[in-house]
């Protein structure tokens, strides 16, 4: 289980405040008492798609799938540099991209420490 805690919602709440879905996002996961991957499927049932893994494992593959994407230099960068409003702007330019879960996914890398996400990538180069 991927927990954040109130202040790091509180944080994104504060660089996303232009965005409604994702405020609405982190309501939800506050909502959860914090765990990602309850909110993660919650949101993605809403959105219509159908989980059928555990939620640890869906949420960790959604973020994998999008791996490539978000550990581009560029976006990597700007994640590291607390620029997550610069990372959703892209994100939203995927038309292949679930935005509704962009924010448990962004989270969710953050938690897992971009450097270390991205790392898996890094060794293939």
């Amino acid at each position: 289980m991927t927990t954040v805690t109130s202040q790091e919602i509180a944080q994104f709440r504060s660089l996303l405040a232009d965005y409604p879905q994702a405020l609405s996002a982190l309501d939800l996961i506050e909502d959860c008492e914090g765990d990602l991957e309850d909110a993660a499927m919650t949101l993605a049932i809403r959105a219509g798609q159908q989980p059928e893994a555990e939620n640890s494992e869906w949420l960790d593959a959604l973020a994998k799938k999008w791996r490539a994407v978000i550990c581009q230099a560029q976006l990597r960068d700007d994640l590291l540099n607390g620029k997550v409003l610069l990372t959703m702007e892209e994100l939203k330019k995927i038309p292949t991209f679930p935005k509704i879960l962009a924010t448990p996914v962004l989270m969710y890398v953050f938690k897992e420490g971009i450097n270390n996400f991205c790392q898996p990538l890094d060794t293939v180069k």
